[in-house]
């Protein structure tokens, strides 16, 4: 049964900021020599958390990192594995993503700590061109949800 984590990404405005910080975590990967940096996260945007899943098999069975940006779930991101990452915060859970940021249709979610588990059932669908809104920005997605119209 797949199963997908929600997370908050602290930090980032709008995907484009998420975007642009994961480049970044890739070129700084890259540039490293440090044996001790896993192939992996070289490779792959890494997102470290504190605590490892319990579902694991259920997650690495096609699951999804999905993002809450300011109070909605924006963007959703495949897990493409899970191993140990050491970034400043020490040694950690790597969650280790598909580079594809895949918009959603906003889904607004309050703030919590660490991150959660999303049944399929309860995650927001793709957002597509038919669906419309696809062109619209972020910010107005955004405000639309605020007004309970979307």
């Amino acid at each position: 049964m797949t199963l997908h984590i929600v997370k908050l990404c602290v930090g980032a405005d709008s995907v484009e900021d998420l975007a642009e910080w994961q480049i970044g975590q890739l070129s700084r990967a890259q540039k490293a020599k440090a044996k001790s940096i896993n192939p992996l996260q070289k490779a792959h945007p890494v997102c470290g958390t504190r605590m490892w899943p319990k579902r694991l098999e259920d997650v690495l069975a096609g699951g999804s990192l999905y993002w809450v940006i300011k109070g909605v779930v924006s963007v959703r991101q495949k897990i493409v594995a899970i191993d140990d990452v050491t970034d400043n915060h020490g040694q950690r859970c790597g969650l280790y993503l598909d580079a594809h940021l895949q918009r959603t249709v906003p889904q607004p979610r309050r703030a919590f700590q660490g991150w959660r588990y999303l049944e399929t059932n309860d995650a927001p669908a793709d957002l597509t061109a038919a669906q419309g809104g696809a062109d619209l920005p972020e910010h107005l997605r955004r405000q639309l949800v605020e007004l309970g119209a979307w």
